[in-house]
């Protein structure tokens, strides 16, 4: 969709006003009613008092314009202003209209200023407005979004639309992310989301693709077992951006990338298997991440990780008890095939660590069940051996509104991953309980004296409900990763 920023104050077609709790008129609103038109339609409107997401229509009747005045309640907070932008391209589509006008004025814009005021909104209405209709050949409109044009009426149009160019960039990768994770497993196997990866190179980004072949006389042995059930050949892709040559730290990122998980021969129940193709959000939102941060050349060294598989059950299938070598040579007991995330997770991080000894790694991945019955759908797990990587995360998912909740670990529940046949087995001893903790106990012990983070986000990467995101891929993560790397890492 196209978004321009102007300061033109004719308000023809559809303009879009807000008003807060108190229904207070910001100075254009009085200027335009002068006849106490809009007062009274809002006045009419009994069930209109401002709240967040409520809005009042008001046709003017002698000329051609539309009025939508929009509640925006008391959020008066860049998130709470993203958030405002998601209703109005949600109310907007509603009433399929293409475009619009949305005018932010001096109360919406009181605490956060006017510029980013506007480009917080304009981020949520781009982030709401997406819709993924790549195979309908019916009913495309049924299925497709209207909205295609806002015009932000702002103060300083230049200088809104330079500060938003890293919101909209942002909100282009969540949507591509949300592409890929929408896309079914039979058109997006770990090769075809290599080759997506490559086209990543038109940014300046250095793109590595290790083959099965390749991972294999590596020792990658833990993520070939998981793939060696499909016809699908594995794939490792290794994004390196180098934004900033006068610094040799880099930041880590590793994502999961299961293209489909059947469960293998611990194969899964037929409720909810076809979603199963969302297993490689972890890995899509690493790459969503790493093409942000080119897109808009950031002054930080950063690389993402893929580990890019297919769970399949078949003659050539890993098995329960089975010993896998991993790549850092402790062996593990394959005690379920369908905690398979970890295995892959297992290679990459050891991979990513070991290759380029990164100041701190950060691993994203739909990995638990487990993390579903703790958290619901409202926050991601997160697990860290360090503290203050665990709050600069937690404080960019509030400014994102990427919510993480911070989870236990420690000896008790390691001691629960000990095998009795080999260094590690693959799930813990205590069945169901503290599953997604065990998971990251696990996970832990791949990545040495590193300081890491693991991100479980198999409660929120889709959604059937959420104001940010159509039903479907959420994109969760992305904004999280490049408002933690854009906060603490990047020079500016």
């Amino acid at each position: 969709m196209e978004i321009t920023f102007s300061s033109s104050r004719d308000f023809f077609g559809v303009t879009v006003f807000l008003v807060n709790e108190g229904l207070e008129l910001s100075k254009a609103l009085k200027d335009l009613d002068k006849a106490s038109f809009i007062t009274k339609a809002i006045s009419l409107d009994k069930g209109f008092t401002g709240k967040f997401g409520q809005i009042c229509l008001i046709p003017l009747p002698t000329e051609d314009r539309l009025f939508l005045i929009v509640g925006i309640g008391k959020k008066y907070t860049e998130n709470g202003m993203r958030s405002v932008g998601e209703c109005v391209a949600s109310k907007l589509n509603s009433h399929k209209i293409a475009s619009a006008n949305i005018y932010v004025d001096e109360i919406a814009s009181q605490e956060l200023g006017s510029d980013l005021c506007a480009s917080s909104i304009a981020f949520g209405v781009k982030l709401r407005n997406y819709a993924f209709t790549k195979y309908y050949t019916t009913k495309i409109e049924e299925h497709s979004i209207s909205l295609n044009t806002i015009n932000m009426v702002v103060d300083s149009p230049e200088k809104t639309s330079a500060l938003f160019t890293r919101f909209g960039i942002v909100a282009d990768a969540t949507n591509m992310v949300r592409d890929l994770i929408n896309e079914p497993a039979n058109v997006l196997s770990p090769v075809s989301f290599a080759e997506k990866c490559l086209s990543s190179q038109e940014f300046g980004i250095k793109v590595t693709v290790l083959t099965g072949a390749e991972m294999k006389t590596l020792g990658m042995n833990a993520l070939l077992g998981v793939a060696q059930g499909s016809i699908n050949e594995p794939r490792m892709v290794i994004l390196e951006w180098n934004g900033d040559p006068t610094d040799t730290s880099k930041i880590a990122l590793v994502g999961k990338g299961v293209t489909f998980d059947t469960g293998g021969i611990n194969l899964k129940p037929s409720t909810g298997i076809a979603e199963m193709k969302h297993d490689m959000a972890g890995a899509a939102v690493v790459f969503g991440v790493i093409t942000a941060l080119a897109k808009r050349k950031a002054k930080v060294n950063a690389l993402s990780v893929l580990g890019l598989v297919e769970n399949m059950p078949s003659g050539s299938a890993q098995r329960p008890s089975d010993v896998v070598v991993s790549l850092s040579k402790q062996t593990i007991e394959v005690d379920n095939t369908d905690a398979e995330g970890r295995l892959v997770l297992a290679d990459a991080l050891w991979y990513t660590i070991e290759k380029y000894s990164p100041q701190y790694v950060i691993d994203i991945a739909t990995l638990t069940g487990a993390i579903v019955i703790a958290l619901g759908d409202g926050y991601a797990g997160l697990f860290s051996n360090d503290d203050t990587l665990a709050g600069r995360l937690i404080e960019a998912g509030k400014k994102t509104g990427n919510l993480l909740w911070r989870m236990p670990m420690g000896d008790h529940y390691d001691k629960q991953i000990n095998s009795d046949i080999a260094d590690v087995k693959n799930t813990g001893q205590a069945g169901r309980g503290g599953g997604s903790i065990t998971a990251a106990q696990f996970l832990q012990r791949f990545v040495k004296d590193s300081k890491w983070a693991h991100i479980d986000i198999a409660a929120v990467d889709h959604a059937k409900f959420l104001s940010h995101s159509p039903k479907g891929a959420t994109g969760f993560g992305v904004r999280l990763l490049e408002e933690f790397i854009y906060a603490n890492h990047e020079k500016r």
